[in-house]
């Protein structure tokens, strides 16, 4: 008896957009992963200006009520979840490998299945506004205001599915970043030889891996609620809501770290090469990112100081929630000591990491007054919060990746942006954000909720609305700036060196954009800035990708295209409509989904021959 075995063979050297579609190249999926964050960014950025023109002046109704719920629910699971968190995850992609001397990441085909389902996550989320109604219960989604009761609308459905597929995508790329940074390092590279990038990266994808499951079970149990009249969250049924605000919040300060722990080894990144001297204090830096990922799971009740937990679990964790300032302040020391005295090279990269450390600082320590019960009290659920919040998040871990854009633009492009253009931007998203920002600590000790949309002539709150709005269409402004800058500069700038900064790192060391195979040879790492003490030591030398010899060339074989990922993501999407829409639909989705998971499995290996040599 013969067996019959199908398969569809792999797409040999795609070129234009099937290229793009069917990649597998981290590099190409980290551009994919950053265009498309700041895509969402600017979507998301176009909600918070409806919500200021709102908020501008007392008993405004430009906007309805529920249009409004509608927009600071989006806003906020917007810039969370589709924007920092998946920006941070653009400089995984491309510049881990390069960082450790790899060719690639571990499992180059999961690399682009969770691409591609993080996109089918942020289609679902944002059709959400054409196909019924956008989620409107905040990005935490509190309940009972999630339940079917309360929010008969179909939108919240739609922020549970988008998630799942989220967290789908966030474990797919968490899991293959840690077996990438454990075991594709370049020989020599120990441990404590990684550059602090990819420390802060090999961190937060211990994190993700941790918190995501907590949520989902969460979101899971909200679902079944909603749909089949379970009782987790249910009040009427003797179910206790904070049940909810516990789940979400273990997984919500944990995700907080997530987003600006990358922020913290980017600044890391940049603080050395323009400060020309070794980052002060590498070990005490690693070690408090990872004492802070730690301790990132004790502090989650700061958040329901208010809802009566006792006096012995709110001082628990006002003490938690003060220790963890020890080692956010002890990266901050390292950084000022770091440039102190360093020969500092002021470029764009620069300014937004010490713009970085001082915005996060405030954030910080409007972070550390809400560890006071008795404070937090009287600044819970008001624009004080809102303050904090994107003080850390904004100016905060935004400031940071835009620095990180700056830095590796050269190495992503091949060209050098404009640096006056750069300095432009800067300075006004720096005045502008804190224009916008720190006004709302005024209004939120004044007693200002958030998520109100609309207030009262008499409260005396117009001003300082007034000026946030002000600042909120001048930060507007500088990322216009910025989008002229970036492509404009791709399309037309002077062309990079490989080593435009006499930067430390290995990235620094290949041509740029950095040739599809990355290293001709895969590097022996000696030291902790290993390119750094070869270029003093003149011992190496660069080989740029089109000097790369052609015999030397052919020994290198890198993995195939392939399309499977973005069938399996595409399952994913058809199943998560079917859940919300009719069993039907979501049989097909799963048919889908197991097609492209079989064919997925049974792809050729394309063994190297003349025609799929790189």
């Amino acid at each position: 008896m013969t067996t019959m075995v199908f398969s569809i063979p792999r797409p040999i050297h795609p070129t234009g957009l099937w290229g793009w579609i069917t990649t597998i190249d981290h590099k190409r999926i980290g551009l994919l992963y950053g265009i498309t964050a700041f895509i969402l960014f600017i979507i998301g950025g176009i909600e918070a200006l409806l919500m200021r023109i709102q908020l501008t002046r007392s008993e405004l109704d430009i906007i309805s009520p529920e249009v409004y719920n509608q927009l600071f629910t989006m806003h906020g699971t917007t810039m969370i979840f589709l924007v920092i968190m998946p920006m941070g995850a653009a400089f995984f992609n491309y510049i881990i490998p390069l960082q450790i001397g790899a060719r690639d990441v571990a499992f180059p085909r999961l690399n682009a299945f969770s691409y591609w389902t993080f996109l089918a996550g942020a289609l679902m989320l944002n059709l959400s506004w054409f196909l019924g109604g956008a989620p409107n219960a905040g990005w935490f989604g509190y309940a009972p205001l999630t339940g079917e009761t309360a929010n008969p609308a179909i939108g919240v459905d739609f922020w549970i599915i988008s998630l799942q597929i989220l967290g789908i995508a966030s474990l797919a790329a968490a899991f293959n970043f840690i077996v990438t940074i454990i075991n594709m390092r370049a020989p020599g590279m120990s441990l404590m030889k990684m550059p602090l990038f990819t420390w802060m990266t090999l961190v937060t994808a211990i994190l993700l891996v941790l918190a995501f499951p907590v949520i989902t079970v969460a979101l899971l149990e909200l679902f079944f609620d909603r749909s089949y009249g379970f009782n987790f969250f249910v009040v009427a049924s003797g179910a206790n809501p904070i049940l909810w605000q516990h789940l979400f919040w273990v997984f919500g300060h944990p995700e907080v770290y997530i987003l600006i722990l990358p922020a913290m080894g980017i600044v890391s990144e940049i603080l050395p090469a323009f400060s020309k001297k070794p980052l002060f204090g590498y070990a005490a830096v690693v070690l408090a990112g990872v004492i802070i990922a730690f301790m990132g799971w004790m502090v989650w009740s700061h958040h329901m100081f208010t809802v009566g937990l006792g006096p012995i679990a709110n001082s628990v964790f006002a003490i938690t929630t003060m220790a963890i300032a020890v080692p956010t302040g002890i990266k901050i020391f390292n950084w000022l000591g770091t440039v102190w005295q360093g020969s500092i090279d002021l470029r764009t990269p620069m300014l937004f990491a010490l713009g970085f450390i001082s915005l996060f600082t405030i954030g910080g320590v409007s972070g550390v007054m809400h560890a006071i019960a008795a404070s937090d009290a009287q600044q819970q659920d008001t624009y004080f919060i809102v303050a904090h919040f994107h003080y850390v998040l904004f100016s905060g871990a935004l400031m940071a990746l835009m620095g990180g854009i700056y830095y590796w633009y050269p190495k992503f492009t091949g060209r050098m942006y404009n640096e006056t253009l750069g300095k432009t931007h800067f300075w006004l998203m720096f005045v502008a954000q804190n224009i916008t920002f720190f006004p709302m600590h005024f209004t939120g000790m004044d007693g200002m909720p958030r998520r109100i949309y609309t207030y009262s002539s008499g409260m005396g709150w117009d001003f300082w609305n007034e000026v946030s709005t002000v600042g909120a269409f001048l930060l507007a402004i500088s990322f216009v700036i910025f989008i002229f800058n970036f492509v404009k500069s791709w399309r037309s700038g002077d062309q990079a060196s490989g080593d435009p900064w006499d930067a430390r790192t290995l990235e620094w060391s290949i041509s740029s954009p950095p040739p599809e195979f990355n290293f001709v040879e895969i590097p022996t790492v000696k030291e902790r800035d290993d390119w750094w003490a070869r270029k003093r030591q003149h011992s190496e030398k660069i080989v740029p990708a089109g000097e790369v010899p052609v015999d030397e060339e052919h020994s290198i074989h890198l993995p195939q295209p392939s399309y499977w990922p973005m069938v399996v993501s595409i399952g994913l999407l058809v199943l998560g409509y079917g859940a919300i829409y009719s069993i039907p639909v979501g049989i097909i989705g799963a048919v889908i989904g197991t097609i492209g998971v079989y064919a997925w499995s049974f792809e050729p290996v394309n063994e190297p021959d003349e025609e799929s040599l790189h």
